[in-house]
């Protein structure tokens, strides 16, 4: 069998990170983009003594052409896509009245419309490998606060609802070409995104990336007959 290949968006840290050493450990190869060069660089040496061959661009996925050279750059150096994890994304907190256009515009671009361009830009490869093995996958990252809207952070909530949306969508497109989607909403993870609440939620109450990754491997061992379009990771008591 030929091996594997994947691209994981906000591969350098956090959630995005953990993903991408789960999908090493299973023997994928791999194109990782982030915005910052350095942070991105030292995951790829990372990825790479995990045996895996790493693919990795930087830049600021609000930009359309930065998707389209990351999907490029990949086709290029692997030829194939088994895996599509659109996990970059940002939160930006404000109250109605005080939304500032270029935030409000930052987060739909990141969070909702790079996931629909890179499906755009994946769509053939994808079937490709749909048409192969019926088990072509792409994770979504939503969030929980999709099923709880936040206030202070309602346009990030909103973007969230947006990406369970579409990955219902492009379940109901892709299915038939063996392309299967999943939105993974997790409440608060472990990273230095969270570090806003650790005054009211201690860090050992949060989930862990390890958490997400496992779900991820599920995916990857499930039958061609079995969809999972959506997974809560919540914490014990949380409202879903």
């Amino acid at each position: 069998m030929p091996k594997r290949a994947a691209i994981v968006t906000g591969a350098s840290r956090g959630i995005g990170r953990a993903l991408a050493e789960a999908l090493a450990g299973e023997g994928y190869d791999l194109t990782i983009t982030a915005r910052k060069p350095d942070t991105l660089e030292e995951a790829a040496v990372h990825l790479s003594g995990l045996g895996s061959n790493v693919e990795q661009f930087a830049g600021n996925l609000a930009d359309e052409e930065v998707i389209k050279e990351v999907v490029s750059r990949h086709r290029e150096r692997f030829g194939r896509l088994d895996v599509l994890v659109n996990n970059a994304g940002l939160g930006i907190g404000a109250g109605a009245g005080e939304h500032a256009t270029k935030h409000i515009d930052l987060q739909l671009d990141v969070n909702l419309r790079a996931i629909i361009v890179f499906y755009r830009e994946c769509a053939e490869l994808l079937k490709a490998a749909g048409s192969e093995h019926r088990g072509a996958l792409v994770v979504n990252m939503a969030s929980i606060a999709a099923k709880t809207p936040p206030a202070w952070l309602s346009v990030y909530g909103a973007t969230k609802a947006a990406v369970i949306s579409y990955t219902r969508s492009m379940n109901a497109e892709l299915g038939s070409s063996g392309v299967k989607s999943v939105a993974f909403c997790p409440g608060f993870v472990d990273t230095d995104m969270t570090e806003f609440v650790r005054g009211q939620v201690p860090r050992e109450e949060m989930l862990r990336t390890s958490d997400i990754a496992e779900a991820l491997r599920f995916l990857l061992r499930v039958s061609p007959a079995c969809v999972v379009p959506e997974i809560v990771f919540a914490r014990p008591g949380e409202p879903v």
